[in-house]
């Protein structure tokens, strides 16, 4: 268990890490739950402080029916390493270069903290955020890979998005969600011989 927590704390670390120095800074537009955050702010103009929390539940509610208890359990890990990581990155300036003139760049290096730190802890079992826990949940269910369920959630979205962001916003958008999917996708398999699907449900491992 130990061990378990100590990858996950380091996903969390890189993952945060990526997040608060290159895609806040670059204003780098995610698909998943935030971009569906984002979306249902600017048509009903519901505040993210109401919206976030409700459809990550839901996500974790509909995570929990498939995946079982063991995963809210990591999943609540990760999710309370996130929150003090970011905490901890905020209370220093800015580490890494301000990508903001360079998209392009901005987009991969971005896809690559956002890939291996949530590859890590969802190569322990867990989660971050609703999206990751909603991929699971899809590859699960329909058997794809989970860059595959990811790609599908993020590039749903960003679908959707194009009502009001444009279109080259969304291309690097689009580079960044491909990319990470990818790399999640391969951190969580390294060294496994293959492609895995997530755990099954704890019930089901159990007997029940």
């Amino acid at each position: 268990m130990a061990k378990k927590i100590l990858f996950i704390a380091l996903g969390a670390a890189i993952y945060s890490f990526g997040i608060h120095n290159i895609h806040q800074r670059t204003v780098i537009t995610e698909g998943g739950i935030i971009g569906l955050m984002l979306l249902i702010e600017h048509w009903f103009s519901i505040s993210p402080a109401y919206i976030t929390p409700v459809l990550d539940l839901l996500c974790y509610l509909l995570a929990f029916r498939v995946l079982g208890g063991r995963f809210i359990r990591d999943s609540l890990i990760a999710t309370i390493a996130v929150s003090a990581f970011y905490k901890l990155w905020e209370m220093f300036p800015p580490m890494l270069p301000d990508l903001s003139a360079y998209p392009f760049a901005a987009a991969v290096c971005g896809a690559l903290f956002v890939g291996v730190g949530v590859g890590l802890i969802i190569r322990q079992g867990g989660s971050g955020s609703g999206d990751d826990a909603l991929a699971l949940t899809i590859s699960h269910v329909t058997h794809w890979r989970l860059s595959a369920a990811y790609l599908f959630t993020d590039l749903t979205v960003l679908t959707l998005s194009l009502t009001y962001i444009p279109v080259k916003r969304i291309f690097f958008s689009l580079i960044t969600v491909t990319l990470s999917s990818f790399l999640i996708d391969q951190v969580q398999n390294f060294g496994r011989g293959g492609a895995r699907q997530p755990e099954e449900p704890a019930a089901e491992k159990a007997g029940a």
